[in-house]
């Protein structure tokens, strides 16, 4: 059984007992979330259900962690012109652990 949410204006395909990475939630560790804007989801006997079928549907997900995703460099060059930039970027977001999925 999965099912796929909106999730600050992103779509995640997610499971029971999966880990996910979003951005940032203001909501501290241990808390529990609900998600009622499930997009799609199968049920147990491995239907596709959408539109209307999935309109009672919740996901519920519980903060692991807060953290900074990797390092992006961004490096601009121009040769023979002297020019040379170099930017760093880190992506704050929050880690959720998938409980289940009521339809």
């Amino acid at each position: 059984m999965y099912a796929v949410i909106s999730a600050g204006g992103k779509q995640y395909r997610v499971a029971p007992g999966d880990k996910i990475r979003v951005d940032t939630i203001a909501a501290e560790v241990g808390a529990e979330l609900e998600y009622s804007g499930v997009i799609a989801a199968t049920d147990n006997d491995g239907r596709l259900l959408l539109g209307n079928d999935v309109s009672n549907a919740k996901v519920s997900a519980t903060v692991s962690a807060h953290d900074r995703g990797a390092k992006v460099l961004v490096f601009k060059f121009k040769r023979k012109k002297q020019y040379r930039r170099l930017k760093g970027h880190r992506q704050n977001y929050t880690e959720l652990t998938i409980g289940d999925i009521t339809l």
